[in-house]
This record gives structure tokens, C-alpha cells and sequence, in this order.
């Protein structure tokens, strides 16, 4: 599969409700960084219920 965003191979596939996309591991990251910024992601983690103690 070939990153949504460039012509490398995906690293990363997700699927859902049948369609598929892929991102290497370069796009995936500034995604992430991208929904770090938003509350989008605080949202998730309150969901997920996780715990990032060390």
C-alpha cells in the first residue's frame, strides 16, 4: 500500500467501514502532531482511558 500523502510505501494502515488508507511513518508523525495541537485528541485519550505514568 502507498502513503496517502507521497508516493513511499505505507507503514501505517487504518481501516474503516471498509476503505483502508495508508501513511509512512514521516506523514503519520506530522498527523499526530497535527491532532496533538486540537482537542480532538484530548477527547481520545479521555475515551481510551490512558495512563501515561511512568
Amino acid at each position: 500500500m502507498q502513503c496517502h500523502y507521497c508516493d513511499r510505501d505505507a507503514d501505517i494502515a487504518v481501516e474503516k467501514d471498509g476503505v483502508k488508507v495508508g501513511v509512512c511513518k514521516e506523514h503519520f508523525r506530522e498527523q499526530m502532531e497535527d491532532l496533538a495541537d486540537s482537542e480532538w485528541l484530548e477527547d481520545v485519550e479521555k475515551d481510551l482511558d490512558i495512563d501515561r505514568t511512568e
